[in-house]
C-alpha cells in the first residue's frame, strides 16, 4: 500500500497540482494586499469612506432590545442578525480582486507575448492548372505535368 500511495504522489500531474496550489496562495497573499494596500484606499476616499459592515437586518432581538447602532453591538446583545453590510463589503472585494487579477494577468500575457515569432517561409506552392501542392522550386507539376513560370 506504501508503494502505491508513494507512486501516486509522485506522479507528475500530483507534483505539477501542488506546487500550482503553493503558488497560488502565495499570489492570493500578493493580490489580497495589492487590494487592501493599493487599491482600497484610493476607493476609500473616492467613495468618502463607505463601510457597509454596519449594515444589518434583525431577526430576533438580543438580551437588550434593539434597534442597534452597530452590529457589533447586535453581537453582543446576542441577537440574530442578516449581515447583508458584510455580503456586499465581500462582493465588493471580490469585483476588485477579480479586477486586479485580470490587470495583472493582462500585463503579465503582454510581458510574455511581446514579440511575435516570425513565420517560416512556405514550402510548397498550388499548381494554376490542377491546384495541387507542389514544391516551390518545381518547374513541371508531377500531377498534370503543366510547365510552371
Amino acid at each position: 500500500m506504501f508503494k502505491e500511495f508513494k507512486a501516486f504522489a509522485m506522479r507528475g500531474n500530483v507534483v505539477d497540482m501542488a506546487v500550482g496550489i503553493i503558488i497560488g496562495g502565495a499570489f492570493g497573499t500578493i493580490v489580497k494586499s495589492m487590494v487592501d494596500d493599493v487599491l482600497m484606499p484610493p476607493i476609500g476616499l473616492l467613495l468618502g469612506g463607505v463601510d457597509f459592515s454596519d449594515l444589518f437586518i434583525t431577526l430576533k432581538q438580543g438580551a437588550t432590545a434593539g434597534p442597534y447602532a452597530t452590529l457589533s453591538i447586535a453581537k453582543a446583545a446576542g441577537a440574530v442578525t442578516m449581515n447583508v453590510g458584510l455580503f456586499i463589503n465581500a462582493v465588493i472585494s471580490f469585483m476588485i480582486v477579480a479586477f486586479a487579477v485580470f490587470m495583472l494577468i493582462k500585463a503579465i500575457n503582454k510581458l510574455q507575448f511581446q514579440k511575435p515569432e516570425p513565420s517560416a517561409a512556405p514550402t510548397t506552392k498550388d499548381c494554376p492548372r490542377c491546384f495541387s501542392a507542389i514544391p516551390i522550386k518545381a518547374t513541371r507539376c508531377p500531377n498534370c505535368t503543366s510547365e510552371l513560370k
